[in-house]
Formats: structure tokens, sequence, C-alpha cells
């Protein structure tokens, strides 16, 4: 398991992990009361466990890529994405657990089925919007002005010198204005998948509509980052419009 994130309430993770863990023990409960032999039964039990959950041990490196094909080999799930694992809330096996215990009914699974498909949905939603203002408001105007003292200082080189070297600032350039393009472009791309969400929105199907965000919007603003964070590395400090990872991490003003 890993650590939830730092916006959500732990009281959600642990109804869950303490009603799969309800759920074993009573297992285990019901075929030990039942036994004659305690430690027999123990034994037994504890051997065939292990034989049939053992391809959930897993002690290498969780994070290497491997461990992912070495998963896929052991039959185990590799969701991804909230969208990929809200669904499987309500698996019927998943929904006797919780009606078993009394925990929740299936109709209240159901609404937090719905309820967590909307959260995700409005939340990559205001993540998606604040993306395009920063572009739009704020790193193409900078980019742009960046490209323009760079054109501006080829001019003034060139007419101060005929011979002088700019292939610096022509190289620059190209690549400050090949960035501008890309990053406006996918701008504009973003723009399109958001629109689409919002239809999709309208149509009422939440787990379509939060498939849609991390399928479409979620993968065009991983496209626009790259573009972003490209042109961050090589713009001066005094002209991109936001604090750098080293100012966050670094700086005490």
């Amino acid at each position: 398991f890993r650590m939830l994130g730092s916006n959500e309430s732990i009281a959600c993770a642990n109804v869950f992990l303490n009603t799969v863990v309800a759920e074993e023990l009573s297992q285990f409960a019901d075929l030990l009361e039942k036994s004659s032999d305690f430690k027999g039964a123990l034994h037994d039990l504890i051997l065939k466990t292990i034989k049939e959950h053992k391809r959930i041990i897993f002690n290498g490196n969780g994070y290497d890529d491997s461990w992912v094909k070495e998963a896929e080999k052991r039959g185990l799930y590799n969701l991804k994405s909230t969208p990929e694992a809200l669904p499987h809330i309500l698996d019927e096996k998943n929904v006797k657990v919780f009606e078993k215990f009394g925990v929740y009914s299936k109709v209240e699974l159901e609404s937090r089925f719905e309820i967590h498909n909307e959260n995700y949905s409005k939340i990559i939603n205001i993540e998606a919007e604040t993306m395009l203002e920063m572009a739009n408001k704020f790193i193409l105007p900078a980019a742009s002005k960046y490209a323009n003292k760079l054109a501006e200082t080829i001019g003034l080189k060139k007419a101060a010198c005929g011979e002088c070297d700019t292939s610096y600032e022509s190289a620059m350039l190209k690549k400050v204005s090949a960035l501008t393009s890309s990053i406006y472009s996918k701008t504009e791309k973003l723009e399109g998948e958001v629109l689409e969400a919002k239809k999709t929105s309208d149509a009422g199907d939440s787990s379509k509509t939060a498939f849609f965000y991390r399928e479409h919007v979620f993968a065009a603003m991983n496209e626009l980052r790259l573009c972003a964070d490209e042109l961050e590395t090589i713009t001066p400090k005094e002209l991109w419009p936001f604090p750098s990872y080293g100012d966050l991490l670094f700086s005490v003003r």
C-alpha cells in the first residue's frame, strides 16, 4: 500500500482496509473454531493461505518496471488511475463483504462510486483550467518577451558589427520560438479537451466522464507541461513568471 494524497482523509482508506481484514479474520475464525485439533488446523491454514496468496509477496524494487511485468505474470491487478480502480468498488464480492459487516449497503457504495468519480473529474477540471490560465496569461507572454529580446540582441549586434557572431542568440531564438509554438498548440488542444469533457459530463455518466478526464484532459496537460518545463530551463530567471523549484525548495526570503 502507499500513503494516500495529502488532501485526502485517512478515514475512507481505513474503512476499506479494516473491512477487508475483518473478512479475512472471520474466515480464519470460522475454520479454526470448528476444528477439534486447533494446532493442526492452524498449521494447515497457514500453509494453505501462503500457497494461495504467496503471489502478492514481493521483496524487490516495487518501483521498477520489472515488477510491473512480474505482477502481470502473477495475475495481480495494476490499476494505474482512479477511474480504473473505482468501478471495482461495485464488484459483487466487494459489495457482499461490506453488506456482511453492515459497513455499507450496495446503494451506499453506488453513491460513493458516483461521488468519487465526480470529485475526480472536478479536480482535474480545476487543474486544467488553472494550467490554461498559467499558459495563456503568463508563460506564453514571457516566452514571447524573451524571443523579442533575443531578436533585438541579434539585430543590435549585427548593426554594431556585421561580423559579430550571433550563433548563440539565433539558436536560442529558434529553440524558444519552437517551444512557444508547441506550447501554444498544446494549450489549444487542452482547451478543446476540456470543452469535450464538459460535454461528456452533461451526459450524466460520471464514470465515463472520469475516464475522459484521465485519458484526454490529463494526457493533454502532461504534454503541455513537458514543453513548459523545457522552456523554463532556458528562460532567464527575471523573465520567468513563476518561482522555480530551486526557489521553492532552497530560497529563504
